[in-house]
């Protein structure tokens, strides 16, 4: 059984693949620049998308500490159990 946490992973690999418009394979330990390919525009893209997607607002200076999809995704999580 999949995890909210896995199921996050899942949807910011399918927001990162239509905001590339090219297949990006992630797990949670991708690391987003690196692996990715991810610069900071492209970054900040993918984040006002998965805003959308999620119905939540993720404040830009809690990005600085995101390394990782599952960074990323832990993020998501905790603002989403405040919401």
């Amino acid at each position: 059984m999949e995890t909210v946490t896995d199921l996050t992973v899942h949807q910011i690999g399918r927001t990162a693949s239509a905001v590339m418009n090219r297949n990006v394979d992630v797990t949670a330990e991708s690391e987003i620049g690196r692996d990715l390919g991810v610069d900071s525009l492209t970054l900040m893209n993918i984040v006002m998308e998965l805003e959308d997607v999620f119905e939540l607002s993720i404040p830009i200076d809690r990005l600085a500490d995101v390394e990782t999809v599952g960074d990323l995704a832990a993020l998501i999580n905790e603002l989403r159990g405040r919401g």
